[in-house]
């Protein structure tokens, strides 16, 4: 068994290779001149069973390019079975035509992943679950609710709370956090008059005297937090927090979130934190390293992933 990773997320790599005590595979994974990649593997891995950890954030084209490239460099080595675990999976925004002329680009780059020679896939809360339809290969879904589950009842266990989902498409998610908890479940009406812009329009549940946590998947450029943030104390929450699994949290977002009314967004680390969100003082991390090396033990070892989510 051998762990290989990029430079997306170095930080998260090293945190799974000292829960599963056991080094990462040399490698150099550099660019030339001309910012192409370059990989070479400097072990042996002939007949092994690698997992290559690489999440497709910011620069999202440059990483997925070398989780690619690392793949053809591995297959190309004689590796028994690839795993790709990518704990952010990025294009996943993209995974229907909901306009005219428009592609699924979340099938485009399932496609590219398997073709690379990759024989399975680990990520990490996709942002809609039949993205796990589009891949021909085996394929776990891992979910962070259990993590945040543990977070929330430690700093809340004695508040009244309840928690929240920023749109429609996201109750299934907040419904899950919400049983766990034993807590209510309200939920923002909201539009989008275009990409990347929301506007709430109601608030579905009586959140008085609540303090509210919303639950999503991804924060990008924080908008809809902030806006669901005013929105939710205007109704009459005593306080807004938030747990979102992927703090993409692009330019500006971190000083947008700093400035807003939410009291704290706590994010997993299955993105690499940047020196604006590391400057922010309402934003905190939780690690995920745990459980991304638990799947990884698990999927090695043939046993049950499904189980941890019981």
């Amino acid at each position: 068994m051998k762990l290989v990773t990029g430079n997306a997320n170095r930080a998260l790599a090293e945190a799974v290779s000292s829960y599963l005590e056991m080094p990462l595979t040399d490698c150099t994974v550099k660019r030339f001149a001309d910012k192409e990649i370059y990989v070479e593997i400097h072990e042996n891995v002939r007949g092994e069973d690698v997992f290559i950890l690489q999440s497709t954030s910011f620069p999202a084209n440059d990483n997925l390019m070398e989780l690619l490239i690392l793949s053809d460099a591995l297959r190309r080595s004689s590796a028994r079975r690839i795993t790709a675990v990518v704990p952010y999976y990025g294009y996943a925004r993209q995974d229907r035509k909901s306009t005219p002329r428009t592609p699924i680009s979340a099938k485009l780059v399932a496609n590219l992943i398997t073709e690379a020679g990759v024989n399975r896939v680990i990520t990490l809360d996709l942002h809609t679950a039949q993205i796990q339809g589009f891949f021909d290969i085996p394929t776990d879904n891992l979910y962070s609710a259990p993590v945040i589950t543990r977070d929330i009842q430690e700093k809340y266990e004695n508040s009244k709370v309840m928690i929240v989902s920023p749109d429609v498409g996201g109750v299934a998610r907040a419904r899950n956090i919400a049983e766990r908890i034993n807590a209510d479940l309200a939920i923002v009406d909201k539009r989008r008059p275009r990409a990347g812009v929301s506007q709430v329009m109601n608030i579905i549940g009586e959140v008085t005297g609540f303090h509210c946590i919303l639950i999503d998947d991804i924060v990008d450029s924080g908008g809809t937090l902030v806006n669901a943030a005013e929105a939710l104390l205007k109704a009459g929450a005593t306080g807004v927090s938030a747990y979102i699994t992927h703090g993409v949290l692009s330019e500006g977002a971190a000083e947008r979130i700093a400035g807003s009314q939410l009291q704290e967004l706590v994010v997993s680390d299955s993105i690499e934190e940047t020196v604006a969100v590391r400057a922010a003082k309402n934003i905190r991390r939780i690690t995920i390293a745990p459980l991304i090396g638990e799947a990884i033990a698990r999927t090695a070892s043939e046993q049950s992933v499904s189980s941890l989510f019981d």
